[in-house]
């Protein structure tokens, strides 16, 4: 990989397309893919009229991002005038389906179909998402294996009215007495449901199309240079491949720098994170890499949102350069300070080991010695035989 073909390690390729409609981040779990996608969503606010981040991993974390709870209506982020949040779980409950009759049979063959139940729901909220003309809408995934089980809703779907177009074919008469001999109205019955999947298949269907099309929808692969997730994101950009969905970027996380590390298990975690990142960069040289610094702080919130997005835009350098006068003083003081926490440490043991110490030594307080029997009583018996001893010699 040469340098000078290297692209921009930004992520300012995204914030330029203003085509822009859909934009996912995915990834391994632990990553760090909600606070990317809560940075992309900040930057896109400022050259967008309107944006809607929407969570879709069970385990919600939108709202320790911003530190506001959201629900699944969109909210307005604090702060903000055109960035909205929701957090939705693409799955349908049992009680939010129509109660009783042939509609409750219909729907229990229906979600006996693999993923239909999420695909509905993941229809569902794309209506929902369209009618409400936000500029760009970004996805905060689940997990890899989720967020990949989420991209095939689409073929999901039409296996599922595929299926329920042959049932109705074979016992469609059945049905239709069975419905009549239930009393079911028709607005319950399996024309209904059908209805119902064909107008999500519809929605989908369109929405599918916008997601292959990379003027329109784009995809972000969040990982850290560790082997299992390098592993993870290979997977997924393959997948990304297979379903014709569009990737140019990978943010890597938590990167360590030389510049920056002291201690020798850092610098061991630096040397095997290297290792990683050239493979990163031989396997994905078409890519914008943006490489993100491990902080000793987590980032939460607005503020500490906003100060991070900076590494986003701008590749990130270290404050202080190896081999200048700076880095040199900077290590002084870091060693200083450490040699300060190593004595006051020392300092604490010492006293704790003197406190620790048993007294055995004779007590003298007022003048008064204390009686030796209070402190040993062995040694006080010892005593007296040896004076009655002596007493009797003396008789003698």
């Amino acid at each position: 990989m040469a340098s000078d073909q290297e692209l921009p390690g930004t992520v300012q390729n995204i914030l330029d397309q203003e085509s822009l409609k859909w934009v996912f981040v995915g990834g391994k779990g632990g990553v760090g893919k909600t606070t990317c996608s809560s940075i992309l969503s900040i930057l896109l606010s400022r050259v967008r009229s309107s944006v809607l981040i929407i969570s879709t991993d069970p385990a919600h974390n939108l709202s320790d991002a911003f530190q506001q709870r959201f629900t699944k209506a969109p909210t307005l982020v604090n702060g903000f005038s055109n960035l909205y949040a929701m957090e939705v779980d693409p799955s349908v409950e049992n009680e939010e389906l129509p109660g009783d009759g042939m509609d409750n049979l219909f729907s229990e063959l229906a979600n006996a179909i693999p993923g239909i139940d999420e695909a509905m729901s993941f229809a569902e909220m794309l209506k929902l998402v369209q009618t409400m003309d936000y500029s760009v809408i970004v996805f905060d995934t689940a997990p890899t294996g989720h967020t990949l089980r989420l991209l095939q809703f689409p073929s999901t779907l039409e296996k599922g009215l595929a299926k329920m177009m042959s049932l109705k074919n074979k016992f469609g008469g059945l049905l239709n007495q069975m419905t009549r001999l239930f009393g079911v109205d028709d607005e319950f019955g399996e024309d209904a449901l059908l209805g119902r999947l064909e107008g999500m298949k519809d929605v989908i269907e369109q929405v599918n199309k916008q997601f292959k099309d990379p003027d329109l929808t784009t995809f972000v692969c969040v990982c850290i240079p560790e082997f299992l997730s390098l592993y993870e994101t290979e997977r997924l950009v393959q997948e990304l491949n297979k379903f014709e969905i569009d990737s140019h970027n990978v943010i890597i996380n938590q990167v360590l720098y030389d510049e920056e590390v002291e201690s020798k298990l850092l610098k061991a975690r630096m040397r095997m994170q290297q290792k990683y990142l050239d493979q990163f960069y031989m396997l994905y040289d078409d890519f914008h890499i943006t490489k993100l610094p491990l902080l000793p702080e987590e980032v939460c919130g607005v503020e500490a949102l906003k100060a991070f997005s900076q590494n986003f835009i701008t590749t990130y350098q270290p404050s202080i350069k190896k081999g200048t006068m700076e880095e040199l003083e900077a290590r002084v003081s870091t060693l200083k300070q450490q040699l300060t926490d190593a004595e006051a440490e020392l300092e604490r043991l010492r006293k704790g080991k003197q406190k620790s110490l048993p007294n055995h030594g004779i007590g003298i307080s007022g003048g008064n010695i204390l009686d030796a029997r209070l402190i040993s009583p062995s040694t006080s018996r010892a005593s007296t035989k040896s004076a009655q001893q002596k007493k009797n010699k003396g008789i003698h």
